[in-house]
């Protein structure tokens, strides 16, 4: 991968406008997706497989009076009035007449319904009128909004004076998130810190205009999507916040690397393609983490919450991208001016003593740490255990609109229903089933709903009736407490209790529903899927880092380390949203239930965002130890591991240090001006980004490495055989540099001392044109050398450059331009090879040519002969004389031959035949040193990179 990417880069650098165009013209097509195809958001929340969507669906089919959203106002009489008094009953029943001829309204409940109780509350002082409307709150037009909204002030002006209305409802708790100026305080806090980061206003200033193109395309795409998904508005605040942090981060890390390269003077094209493949490696694989935590918040099974996942998956897909296209494209616009200027060097005063040059605040606190690194540990796990103390009295519900702003009309009507008649009026169940087997449908829902006021913790039944079709039948039952009370879901559960009793008694299989029900079935359904969710995460983390650290003890201290940074968030949030601590400072409108999907999405983002930072430091350290030459003895390792903690911090923390703040700061402008549903998520990211990168793993992951010491790198022989390879770290952009001058001349496959299945290792040379027969070995060891230098199977050692492009590195480059033909069956040669001359290839590849014979073999000559001269052949044959004569046949000339050594034979895997159009003339010497090597030599990858900075 950091091969391809750092051609991506160098290719961007090269063509800065391309780049920057297609992006422009993306930004420009998903813009007008979303103003010809946007339906706008939809906060209906729906859980499909529940029983409360059930009974919703039920009654929109056979009771749609009360399945849809609702609206109600509350009037309150003047002191010493009562709302019963004819001043006030002739004016809301004028009203209750005139709402109802309104279009999309389903019903209006006067409270002075005699089939209804409990519109009037018991002091007589106050009435509640509902409207019933037909399907979501997104339904109803503005239209219909705009004439309740009229008849209610039209209300308020007839009545005595000294009274008051209020309009609420489902209808009108909807808030609409939208960007305010903190936001952009968020952003100039990140300027700020690239500017410090980069010491140049201009190279600070690419990172933000990277994330805000990516953010722009990411927001656009989904208002499109809302011509085809239900899409909360929630998603797009969300997509933006994720969008923002990691697409500035993204740039950071890739130009932060890029201009130290350039500051150490490598050319600036080199910098930028080396720069995308080492940093850019890992920030593919930082995004891809997210991109997974992000898409597993599926694992709730609710839609609306997949939704939310998806986009904010999509915005970090698009920041990854324009990362690895974008950053090198705006580099190519500036050249060389990325270095910034440079810290200013004070020269000491004439015949005064030199100073030591004083150390980087990274080295001291790194070096402070690890000096006492037992007690550093303790002191960070104890600490962050006591900030998630708070953790442990969580509750969860969805947002209502109790927790909209006090000057919001939806909350103050609220406030004003749970004044006057009890916090339940604010969110009544309703419990519904089929009659349609009782022959007096009256007198059973009469007795059902005494049967339901006698359980603990319902204040009044105010609607038990059959629909006007007898076959369904609802009861309205009024809690005793507000709806995102947790003894409201006790209650809920409580009546569910009652099914069997119930169906017993009256035969009516009942379900618990209503928007209520809704709400609390989503928040039980999220808190049973955070378990199932942890393990998926922390699972992943354990296998990703795995992988990428050949450790096992790496992923475990960072699995441990998320753990610590994820309850402590938790822990913060608590504190705020439902102790109350700063709540007035950071403008929370109620203190309360926090809303019911904010831990799964924060385990989820955090989760990819502490990777991050466990990538950029842990890979630093890895590196350091690898390279350094005392990890090689068993007696100084421990050293070498402890100095390698040291140095690899300092040389990332940088770094890391400026992504943790600006993502901070990202996160944390949406809390104080932020919408409600969003205000617990933010925090919750502002204060795991802050713990996580500041406090573990930068103070906790050095403190466990040190203590861990070189055991933090070994790992069992079994696992490291069965894992994949992941270059993350970009060593094989590394190995390219230092093999950039091998072999030194155009050959068109050169190798090394290369290890081959069955065979001694094997060198060779293949000019441009030239033609050469690989023989004496079996047909299986044969193979193995085709698909070898041909990218299907990885070297596991030695060199080995095919086309120009240096093996494993460029394996995909070469499986799509080199030809490779196995002959198994002569009738199939023919159509293969034909395929594998496709293009513009310059070498194929023939493994058991002498297996033509007859028409086929012809058929094959007159191939190779039409391929042209300029086509390199590499073929295997046990036979060498039969595919010589085929070759000469096809105009190749005398073919040299290479003789591989097996084990146990005498002959040298060298080319025996002189290079006649096989070789150049200047590379015999270079073949028989190479064929003269010892053939039991096995260089390993990083041992080549070392001996190649000698030998190139």
């Amino acid at each position: 991968m950091s091969t391809l990417l750092s051609s991506l880069g160098r290719w961007s650098y090269r063509h800065p406008w391309r780049v920057l165009a297609s992006w422009l013209l993306a930004l420009g097509l998903a813009g007008t997706g979303a103003l010809v195809l946007g339906a706008g958001t939809d906060n209906s929340f729906s859980i499909p497989g529940t029983e409360s969507q059930a009974g919703l669906e039920q009654l929109s089919r056979s009771f749609p009076q009360v399945s849809g959203t609702n609206a109600q106002f509350i009037v309150v009489a003047a002191d010493g009035d009562h709302v019963t008094d004819d001043a006030y009953r002739e004016h809301i029943e004028d009203t209750v007449d005139d709402l109802s001829d309104l279009d999309e309204v389903l019903a209006v409940t006067s409270p002075y319904d005699e089939m209804v109780t409990g519109m009037v509350n018991e002091d007589e002082t106050a009435a509640i009128v509902r409207l019933q409307f037909d399907g979501e709150a997104s339904d109803v037009s503005a239209e219909t909004k705009d004439v309740l909204n009229a008849a209610v002030d039209d209300l308020a002006a007839a009545l005595p004076d000294g009274s008051q209305t209020q309009l609420g409802g489902d209808l009108f708790a909807l808030s609409m998130p939208t960007i305010t100026i903190t936001e952009a305080v968020g952003l100039l806090i990140a300027l700020l810190v690239l500017i410090v980061t980069f010491r140049s206003f201009v190279v600070a200033g690419l990172p933000l205009l990277t994330a805000i193109l990516g953010v722009g395309i990411s927001m656009a795409g989904i208002f499109a999507a809302t011509a085809f998904a239900t899409v909360s508005s929630t998603t797009p605040l969300l997509a933006l916040m994720l969008g923002l942090a990691v697409g500035i981060d993204y740039a950071l890390f890739i130009m932060a690397r890029h201009q130290d390269q350039v500051r150490d003077g490598v050319e600036p094209e080199e910098s930028a393609a080396r720069a995308v493949g080492t940093a850019g490696s890992a920030v593919v694989f930082a995004g891809i983490t997210v991109l997974i935590a992000l898409i597993g918040l599926g694992f709730a099974g609710i839609p609306f919450l997949t939704t939310m996942g998806i986009a904010a998956s999509v915005a970090v897909a698009i920041a990854v991208a324009i990362a690895v296209t974008l950053t090198p494209a705006l580099l190519g616009f500036m050249k060389g001016k990325v270095a910034g200027r440079p810290k200013k060097v004070r020269m000491p005063k004439k015949g005064a003593p030199v100073r030591a040059p004083r150390r980087a605040a990274s080295a001291r606190w790194v070096e402070g740490v690890t000096r006492r690194p037992v007690l550093t540990s303790l002191a960070v796990i104890i600490g962050l255990g006591i900030v998630a103390i708070p953790a442990l009295s969580l509750n969860l519900a969805l947002p209502n609109a109790g927790v909209l702003p006090k000057d919001s009309e939806a909350r103050q009507s609220y406030d004003l229903v749970g004044e006057q008649f009890g916090p339940g009026f604010n969110g009544p169940l309703i419990l519904t089933g089929t009659i349609v087997t009782s022959t007096d449908p009256l007198t059973l829902m009469e007795d059902l709903g005494d049967a339901v006021a006698q359980v603990d913790g319902v204040r009044e039944v105010a609607l038990s009736t059959p629909n006007e079709t007898a076959d369904t039948g609802i009861v309205q039952v009024i809690p005793e407490t507000a709806p995102d009370d947790p003894a409201t879901a006790d209650l809920v559960r409580e009546l569910r209790s009652h099914h069997d009793e119930w169906l017993d008694e009256f035969g009516i299989d009942l379900k618990v529903t209503g928007f209520t029900a809704v709400g609390i079935d989503i928040s039980d359904q999220l808190g049973a899927a955070l378990l199932p969710f942890g393990i998926f995460v922390i699972g992943l983390s354990l296998i990703l880092l795995t992988i990428v650290f050949r450790s096992l003890w790496v992923p475990l201290t960072a699995a441990f380390g998320y753990l610590l940074s994820i309850v402590a968030a938790f822990g913060v949030v608590a504190a705020v949203f439902e102790w109350g601590w700063f709540a007035d400072a950071l403008h929370v409108a109620k203190v309360g239930p926090i809303i019911s999907f904010m831990p799964i999405v924060l385990m989820g983002v955090l989760f990819g965002l502490a990777m991050d930072y466990q990538v950029f430091l842990v890979s630093r350290m890895r590196e350091d130890y690898v390279h350094d030459p005392l990890s090689k003895d068993p007696e100084t390792r421990r050293e070498a591991a402890l100095r390698a903690v040291r140095t690899g911090f300092t040389g990332s923390a940088k770094v890391v240090t400026a992504a943790g703040l600006i993502m901070f700061a990202v996160f944390v402008a949406f809390v104080p001006e932020g919408d409600s549903s969003l205000k617990p998520i933010a925090l919750g990211l502002a204060a795991g980004i802050a713990i996580d990168a500041f406090l573990v793993r930068m103070t906790l992951i050095p403190a466990l490495m040190a203590i861990l010491g070189e055991r933090a790198w070994q790992i069992p022989a079994w696992l490291e055989r069965i894992l994949p390879s992941v270059d993350i770290e970009g060593e094989a952009v590394e190995r390219e540099r230092h093999l950039a001058a091998w072999p030194g001349d155009d050959s068109v496959i050169a190798a090394d001392e290369l290890p081959i299945a069955g065979a001694a290792p094997v060198s060779l040379r293949l000019a441009p044109g030239g033609t050469l027969v690989a023989t004496g070995a079996s047909r299986g060891t044969l193979r193995a050398l085709a698909l070898t230098v041909t990218g299907r199977v990885a070297p596991e050692a030695g060199r080995l450059r095919t086309a120009g492009h240096l093996l494993p590195g460029r394996a995909a480059w070469v499986r799509a331009h080199v030809g490779c033909v196995l002959i198994d069956d002569p009738d199939t040669a023919v159509r293969d090879l034909d395929e594998a001359l496709r293009g513009r290839t310059s070498l194929v590849v023939i493994d058991g040519i002498d297996r033509m014979s007859g028409a086929a073999r012809d058929q094959l000559i007159a191939r190779l002969r039409d391929a042209g001269s300029e086509v390199a052949v590499f073929a295997s044959a046990m036979d060498a004389d039969a595919a010589r004569a085929l070759l000469a046949d096809a105009g190749r000339g005398a073919a040299s031959v290479l003789s591989v050594e097996t084990p146990g034979s005498r002959r040298d895997p060298r080319i025996t035949t002189p290079p006649t159009g096989g070789l150049d003339s200047n590379e015999g010497s270079q073949s028989s040193t190479d064929a003269n090597a010892d053939t039991n030599q096995h260089i390993v990858a990083d041992e080549t990179i070392e001996s190649t900075e000698v030998n190139a």
